[in-house]
């Protein structure tokens, strides 16, 4: 084990968790590949990746190809003569890439495969109200998320759970499930089982500025599970309508509250306490907001400084 030689492939803070824990584990990491600096800020100064700010700290050799088909980096990525590949939130990897370390190349994916596959499975899951997530490893071939599984574990969705929340929970048992497949990869102690070709397949499609905005014609439990499953980041928002003119707002948190009542969708009743919207089978009671040009705050606070105007709707 301690002669296993391993390239890590990531790029957000959900792979640093998983390459510390690698690197903790006295596993030998030879080389970390991540995407190229980018402008980033209100500067937009060139900025590297959470990885390769952590792979710096450990003075550990990076690469940052442009293409994974350009044959310097191939070139570099063989000298490297790693046994595995490990790839956390990274790009889709070529063939000739995840075919070279004999051990072959595995991938940590937040989510119980097949059920969402793709770019955004944390999210989905809360915004389509699954009771449980957790997170799988699977070894990488031609599609997307398609590999055959390795290793899983399973983690309960709360009520209260949001995107935040659960990034951490599946961040957690992740990165100590990528050392165990290492090791049993390693001892060859585990067994790929292919996946199914259509029973429980689900997608997480990438999310949009389109898709991240609250439907308020939804019933209003799907569309708490909307704001949950992208709060923290990158956030639901819609539109406040006052005195016809609209702005985008953000919220973060909010509670369902089933009623019966005759108000118009939409309509907003406020106080200085608290910020109600009516939806078609009763309230979201508003928790967490951002106004613009304001940053995110308790809709207390929001209520006590500003006044809503007597038509005010969110649409």
């Amino acid at each position: 084990m301690k002669d296993l030689r391993i390239v890590f492939m990531g790029t957000p803070d959900f792979a640093v968790g998983c390459l510390k824990e690698v690197i903790e584990n006295d596993l030998q990491v030879v080389g970390v590949v991540t995407t190229p600096d980018r402008p980033a800020g209100r500067g937009r100064q060139l900025r590297g990746s959470a990885v390769k700010e952590y792979a710096l700290q450990q003075n550990l050799p990076i690469l940052q190809p442009e293409s994974l088909k350009d044959e310097a980096f191939l070139d570099s990525l063989r000298a490297l003569k790693a046994d595995l590949f490990v790839v956390v939130a990274f790009r889709l990897l070529p063939k000739i890439v995840w075919s070279m370390p004999r051990l072959g190349t595995f991938n940590l994916h937040a989510s119980l495969l097949p059920k969402y596959r793709g770019a955004a499975p944390i999210n989905w899951a809360i915004i389509e109200g699954e009771k449980e997530s957790g997170v799988t490893t699977f070894l990488l071939d031609e599609k997307i998320d398609t590999g055959a599984i390795l290793l899983s574990e399973k983690v309960a969705i709360t009520k209260t759970e949001t995107a935040g929340t659960l990034h951490d929970k599946l961040l957690g048992i992740g990165k100590k499930l990528v050392v165990t497949t290492i090791e049993k990869l390693a001892n060859n102690e585990v067994k790929p089982e292919i996946q199914p070709n259509v029973e429980g397949i689900t997608y997480a499609p990438k999310l949009t500025s389109e898709n991240m905005r609250i439907d308020w014609s939804k019933k209003g439990k799907d569309i708490e599970l909307h704001i949950r499953g992208l709060s923290p980041y990158p956030s639901a928002w819609t539109e406040l309508e006052e005195d016809g003119e609209r702005k985008k707002v953000k919220i973060y948190f909010a509670r369902f509250e089933e009623a019966i009542h005759t108000e118009k969708v939409g309509t907003i009743t406020a106080s200085r306490k608290d910020m109600k919207v009516a939806v078609a089978d009763g309230y979201l009671d508003i928790l967490e907001m951002q106004l613009p040009g304001r940053r995110k705050m308790p809709i207390l606070d929001i209520c006590n400084g500003y006044t809503f105007s007597e038509n005010a709707r969110m649409c």
